[in-house]
Protein backbone atom coordinates (compact mmCIF):
# COMPACT_ATOMS: atom_id res chain seq x y z
CA UNK A 1 0.00 0.00 0.00
CA UNK A 2 2.53 2.50 0.73
CA UNK A 3 4.53 1.42 -2.78
CA UNK A 4 1.26 2.66 -4.41
CA UNK A 5 0.60 5.84 -2.64
CA UNK A 6 4.27 6.72 -3.29
CA UNK A 7 4.10 5.41 -7.18
CA UNK A 8 1.12 7.63 -6.85
CA UNK A 9 2.34 10.78 -5.24
CA UNK A 10 5.66 10.38 -7.91
CA UNK A 11 2.91 10.64 -10.87
CA UNK A 12 1.32 13.51 -9.37
CA UNK A 13 4.37 15.61 -8.64
CA UNK A 14 5.54 15.05 -12.33
CA UNK A 15 2.02 16.00 -13.59
CA UNK A 16 2.58 19.56 -11.71
CA UNK A 17 6.46 19.34 -12.40
CA UNK A 18 4.96 19.50 -16.21
CA UNK A 19 2.24 22.34 -15.72
CA UNK A 20 4.41 24.39 -14.26
CA UNK A 21 7.18 24.13 -16.66
CA UNK A 22 4.78 24.61 -19.60
CA UNK A 23 3.82 27.74 -17.45
CA UNK A 24 7.36 28.87 -17.35
CA UNK A 25 8.03 28.39 -21.15
CA UNK A 26 5.39 31.43 -22.48
CA UNK A 27 8.22 33.74 -22.11
CA UNK A 28 6.62 35.23 -25.27
CA UNK A 29 3.35 36.04 -26.57
CA UNK A 30 1.93 35.76 -29.97
CA UNK A 31 4.58 33.00 -30.69
CA UNK A 32 6.27 29.96 -29.87
CA UNK A 33 8.75 29.60 -26.76
CA UNK A 34 11.76 27.64 -26.27
CA UNK A 35 10.91 24.26 -24.32
CA UNK A 36 7.14 25.07 -24.79
CA UNK A 37 4.99 22.25 -24.05
CA UNK A 38 1.75 24.03 -23.72
CA UNK A 39 -0.60 26.19 -25.40
CA UNK A 40 0.40 29.69 -26.57
CA UNK A 41 -0.83 32.48 -23.98
CA UNK A 42 -3.75 33.43 -24.71
CA UNK A 43 -4.40 36.66 -26.32
CA UNK A 44 -8.39 36.49 -26.86
CA UNK A 45 -11.48 35.58 -24.76
CA UNK A 46 -11.80 32.28 -26.43
CA UNK A 47 -8.61 31.52 -26.07
CA UNK A 48 -8.42 31.56 -22.52
CA UNK A 49 -11.96 29.15 -22.64
CA UNK A 50 -9.26 26.89 -24.60
CA UNK A 51 -7.01 26.69 -22.08
CA UNK A 52 -9.48 26.48 -19.04
CA UNK A 53 -11.09 23.29 -21.23
CA UNK A 54 -7.37 22.19 -21.77
CA UNK A 55 -7.08 22.09 -18.17
CA UNK A 56 -9.83 20.15 -16.97
CA UNK A 57 -9.09 17.73 -19.77
CA UNK A 58 -5.48 17.25 -18.64
CA UNK A 59 -6.43 16.77 -14.97
CA UNK A 60 -9.59 14.24 -16.03
CA UNK A 61 -7.12 11.98 -18.12
CA UNK A 62 -4.43 12.73 -14.82
CA UNK A 63 -6.69 10.55 -12.72
CA UNK A 64 -8.16 8.23 -15.22
CA UNK A 65 -4.46 7.37 -15.92
CA UNK A 66 -3.73 6.99 -11.99
CA UNK A 67 -6.76 4.94 -10.98
CA UNK A 68 -6.19 2.47 -13.80
CA UNK A 69 -2.78 2.41 -12.98
CA UNK A 70 -3.74 1.70 -9.09
CA UNK A 71 -6.32 -1.14 -9.77
CA UNK A 72 -3.13 -2.82 -12.45
CA UNK A 73 -0.86 -2.64 -9.42
CA UNK A 74 -3.53 -3.95 -7.09
CA UNK A 75 -4.35 -6.84 -9.56
CA UNK A 76 -0.24 -7.77 -10.11
CA UNK A 77 -0.24 -8.01 -6.06
CA UNK A 78 -3.17 -9.85 -4.90
CA UNK A 79 -3.88 -12.06 -7.35
CA UNK A 80 -0.70 -13.38 -8.67
CA UNK A 81 -0.16 -16.86 -8.56
CA UNK A 82 1.61 -17.14 -5.41
CA UNK A 83 -0.42 -15.12 -3.41
CA UNK A 84 -3.68 -16.12 -4.96
CA UNK A 85 -3.07 -20.02 -5.33
CA UNK A 86 -6.93 -20.67 -5.88
CA UNK A 87 -8.41 -18.18 -8.15
CA UNK A 88 -12.18 -17.27 -7.79
CA UNK A 89 -14.70 -18.83 -9.91
CA UNK A 90 -16.62 -15.90 -10.42
CA UNK A 91 -17.76 -14.74 -13.45
CA UNK A 92 -19.99 -11.77 -13.47
CA UNK A 93 -20.89 -9.28 -11.01
CA UNK A 94 -23.52 -6.98 -11.64
CA UNK A 95 -22.26 -3.78 -9.61
CA UNK A 96 -18.90 -3.50 -11.52
CA UNK A 97 -20.52 -4.50 -14.67
CA UNK A 98 -22.88 -1.08 -14.22
CA UNK A 99 -19.89 1.21 -12.44
CA UNK A 100 -17.36 0.39 -15.70
CA UNK A 101 -20.63 1.44 -17.97
CA UNK A 102 -22.08 4.82 -15.82
CA UNK A 103 -19.14 6.23 -14.75
CA UNK A 104 -17.65 6.83 -18.25
CA UNK A 105 -20.78 8.39 -19.93
CA UNK A 106 -20.77 10.44 -16.85
CA UNK A 107 -17.34 11.65 -17.48
CA UNK A 108 -18.03 11.99 -21.16
CA UNK A 109 -21.05 14.02 -19.95
CA UNK A 110 -18.83 16.17 -17.89
CA UNK A 111 -16.57 16.64 -20.50
CA UNK A 112 -19.16 17.60 -23.34
CA UNK A 113 -21.38 20.40 -21.14
CA UNK A 114 -18.24 23.17 -21.18
CA UNK A 115 -17.29 21.42 -24.89
CA UNK A 116 -20.16 22.43 -26.25
CA UNK A 117 -20.25 26.30 -24.33
CA UNK A 118 -16.63 26.69 -26.46
CA UNK A 119 -18.09 26.04 -29.51
CA UNK A 120 -20.84 27.88 -28.86
CA UNK A 121 -18.69 31.05 -27.75
CA UNK A 122 -16.38 30.22 -30.87
CA UNK A 123 -19.15 30.08 -33.70
CA UNK A 124 -21.36 32.39 -32.27
CA UNK A 125 -19.83 35.75 -33.72
CA UNK A 126 -20.67 38.40 -31.82
CA UNK A 127 -21.58 42.43 -33.43
CA UNK A 128 -18.30 43.17 -35.53
CA UNK A 129 -16.41 46.73 -35.05
CA UNK A 130 -14.47 45.78 -37.77
CA UNK A 131 -13.97 43.29 -40.76
CA UNK A 132 -10.81 41.50 -42.20
CA UNK A 133 -11.35 39.57 -45.35
CA UNK A 134 -8.56 36.88 -45.84
CA UNK A 135 -7.17 34.77 -49.01
CA UNK A 136 -4.78 32.36 -49.22
CA UNK A 137 -2.80 31.94 -52.17
CA UNK A 138 0.26 29.92 -53.00
CA UNK A 139 1.98 30.66 -50.68
CA UNK A 140 0.78 33.69 -49.19
CA UNK A 141 -1.96 35.70 -47.95
CA UNK A 142 -4.24 38.97 -48.72
CA UNK A 143 -6.19 41.08 -46.80
CA UNK A 144 -8.81 43.44 -47.88
CA UNK A 145 -10.50 45.67 -45.06
CA UNK A 146 -14.22 46.46 -46.35
CA UNK A 147 -15.75 48.21 -43.95
CA UNK A 148 -12.92 51.13 -44.98
CA UNK A 149 -12.70 51.65 -48.43
CA UNK A 150 -12.34 47.62 -49.47
CA UNK A 151 -8.17 48.36 -49.62
CA UNK A 152 -5.88 45.49 -49.28
CA UNK A 153 -2.62 44.39 -49.45
CA UNK A 154 -0.53 41.31 -50.31
CA UNK A 155 1.72 39.99 -47.42
CA UNK A 156 4.62 37.77 -47.94
CA UNK A 157 7.29 36.35 -45.52
CA UNK A 158 10.39 37.97 -45.09
CA UNK A 159 13.18 36.41 -46.33
CA UNK A 160 15.97 35.22 -43.86
CA UNK A 161 18.57 37.34 -44.95
CA UNK A 162 16.20 40.33 -44.98
CA UNK A 163 14.81 39.93 -41.26
CA UNK A 164 15.38 42.97 -38.80
CA UNK A 165 16.17 42.78 -34.99
CA UNK A 166 13.30 41.05 -33.28
CA UNK A 167 11.82 39.80 -36.41
CA UNK A 168 10.92 35.73 -36.36
CA UNK A 169 12.50 33.71 -38.67
CA UNK A 170 9.42 31.63 -41.26
CA UNK A 171 6.86 34.08 -38.71
CA UNK A 172 7.81 37.63 -39.93
CA UNK A 173 5.82 39.16 -43.21
CA UNK A 174 6.60 42.51 -44.95
CA UNK A 175 2.56 43.65 -44.69
CA UNK A 176 1.07 42.92 -41.19
CA UNK A 177 -2.42 42.58 -40.63
CA UNK A 178 -3.28 45.71 -38.25
CA UNK A 179 -6.37 45.85 -35.84
CA UNK A 180 -7.68 47.45 -32.83
CA UNK A 181 -7.82 46.11 -28.96
CA UNK A 182 -10.75 45.16 -27.03
CA UNK A 183 -12.95 45.27 -30.52
CA UNK A 184 -14.57 42.39 -32.25
CA UNK A 185 -13.06 41.59 -35.64
CA UNK A 186 -15.16 39.43 -38.08
CA UNK A 187 -12.59 37.71 -40.72
CA UNK A 188 -13.96 36.10 -43.22
CA UNK A 189 -12.14 33.41 -44.87
CA UNK A 190 -11.15 32.09 -48.63
CA UNK A 191 -8.80 30.46 -50.55
CA UNK A 192 -8.17 31.57 -54.56
CA UNK A 193 -6.34 28.17 -55.65
CA UNK A 194 -6.39 25.34 -52.92
CA UNK A 195 -7.28 24.33 -49.32
CA UNK A 196 -5.50 26.57 -46.93
CA UNK A 197 -6.17 27.21 -43.42
CA UNK A 198 -5.69 30.42 -41.35
CA UNK A 199 -4.53 29.58 -37.84
CA UNK A 200 -3.97 31.95 -35.27
CA UNK A 201 -2.86 29.96 -31.55
CA UNK A 202 -2.49 32.39 -29.55
CA UNK A 203 -6.15 33.65 -30.41
CA UNK A 204 -7.77 30.80 -30.99
CA UNK A 205 -8.58 30.65 -33.84
CA UNK A 206 -8.25 27.70 -36.91
CA UNK A 207 -10.38 27.70 -39.84
CA UNK A 208 -9.95 26.55 -43.69
CA UNK A 209 -9.85 28.52 -46.44
CA UNK A 210 -11.66 26.74 -49.21
CA UNK A 211 -11.79 27.88 -52.82
CA UNK A 212 -15.43 29.23 -53.44
CA UNK A 213 -16.57 29.17 -49.86
CA UNK A 214 -16.72 32.03 -47.36
CA UNK A 215 -16.41 30.98 -43.55
CA UNK A 216 -16.01 33.59 -41.13
CA UNK A 217 -14.82 33.23 -37.89
CA UNK A 218 -13.78 36.37 -34.98
CA UNK A 219 -11.46 37.03 -31.93
CA UNK A 220 -10.80 39.76 -30.19
CA UNK A 221 -7.58 40.66 -28.79
CA UNK A 222 -7.33 42.18 -25.32
CA UNK A 223 -3.58 42.97 -25.24
CA UNK A 224 -1.25 44.87 -27.43
CA UNK A 225 1.33 42.99 -29.45
CA UNK A 226 2.35 41.27 -32.86
CA UNK A 227 1.30 37.68 -32.87
CA UNK A 228 2.24 35.09 -35.28
CA UNK A 229 0.73 32.04 -37.22
CA UNK A 230 0.80 29.94 -39.78
CA UNK A 231 -1.56 27.73 -42.93
CA UNK A 232 -1.75 25.01 -41.34
CA UNK A 233 -3.08 22.91 -44.43
CA UNK A 234 -0.67 20.87 -46.32
CA UNK A 235 -1.28 23.36 -49.44
CA UNK A 236 1.72 22.62 -51.45
CA UNK A 237 5.74 22.82 -52.25
CA UNK A 238 5.98 26.00 -50.07
CA UNK A 239 3.47 25.08 -47.55
CA UNK A 240 5.69 26.19 -44.38
CA UNK A 241 6.33 29.40 -46.06
CA UNK A 242 3.52 31.29 -45.73
CA UNK A 243 3.16 33.00 -42.61
CA UNK A 244 0.56 35.48 -41.06
CA UNK A 245 1.18 38.04 -38.60
CA UNK A 246 -1.75 40.39 -36.81
CA UNK A 247 -0.18 43.16 -34.95
CA UNK A 248 -2.91 44.65 -32.27
CA UNK A 249 -2.19 48.34 -31.77
CA UNK A 250 -4.30 51.02 -29.62
CA UNK A 251 -7.54 53.21 -31.30
CA UNK A 252 -5.91 55.71 -31.86
CA UNK A 253 -2.64 53.89 -33.42
CA UNK A 254 -5.16 51.69 -35.73
CA UNK A 255 -6.81 55.13 -36.91
CA UNK A 256 -3.18 56.41 -38.03
CA UNK A 257 -2.34 53.26 -39.77
CA UNK A 258 -5.67 53.30 -41.61
CA UNK A 259 -5.26 56.43 -42.73
CA UNK A 260 -1.59 55.88 -44.39
CA UNK A 261 -2.48 52.08 -45.27
CA UNK A 262 -5.30 53.67 -47.54
CA UNK A 263 -2.81 56.10 -48.97
CA UNK A 264 -0.21 53.21 -49.97
CA UNK A 265 -2.04 50.55 -50.85
CA UNK A 266 -4.16 52.64 -52.96
CA UNK A 267 -1.45 53.83 -54.44
CA UNK A 268 -0.17 50.35 -55.24
CA UNK A 269 -3.00 49.65 -56.46
CA UNK A 270 -3.53 52.08 -59.19
CA UNK A 271 0.23 51.39 -60.39
CA UNK A 272 -0.51 48.11 -61.08
CA UNK A 273 -3.31 48.43 -62.82
CA UNK A 274 -1.79 51.33 -65.14
CA UNK A 275 1.13 49.01 -65.73
CA UNK A 276 -1.45 45.87 -66.52
CA UNK A 277 -2.77 48.37 -69.16
CA UNK A 278 0.41 49.67 -70.43
CA UNK A 279 1.29 45.96 -70.96
CA UNK A 280 0.88 44.68 -74.78
CA UNK A 281 -1.56 42.35 -75.34
CA UNK A 282 -0.95 38.99 -76.75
Amino acid sequence: MNSLIRTAALAMGTFAAAVFASAAAHAEMGQPSPWQINLQAAATPVMEKIHGFNSLLLWIITLIVLFVLVLLVVVVVRFNERSNPVPSKTSHNTMIEVAWTVLPVMILVLIAIPSFRLLHLELNIPKPDLTVKVTGHQWYWSYEYPDNGGFGFDSYMVPEKDLKAGQPRLLAVDNEVVVPVNKNIRIQVTAADVIHSFAMPSFGVKIDALPGRLNESWFKVEREGVYYGQCSELCGRDHAFMPIAVRAVSEKDFEAWLAQAKAKFASAADAAGKLAEAAPAR
